[in-house]
């Protein structure tokens, strides 16, 4: 992409054209999808996840009958 400053044009109405360019091309967006993207977890990871998450419910139940925790 290219913005060449025309004759006697500030450097606001530059900025503010090659903003609305930039945004007009779609070059940010796509940008954003790859910085931001998260990937799914396999099957063993949500497994273990699980289990962890059990064994840790388990421990609060035992330690509410104990009465350490309210």
């Amino acid at each position: 992409m290219e913005i060449r400053r025309r004759e006697n044009e500030s450097a606001g109405n530059l900025l503010r054209r090659f903003s609305k360019a930039l945004q007009m091309s779609g070059f940010l967006s796509r940008a954003r999808e790859i910085r931001y993207r998260v990937e799914p977890k396999s099957a063993f990871t949500k497994k273990k996840e699980a289990l962890r998450r059990l064994q840790w419910e388990q421990e609060m139940q035992k330690k509410r009958k104990l009465g350490k925790i309210d």
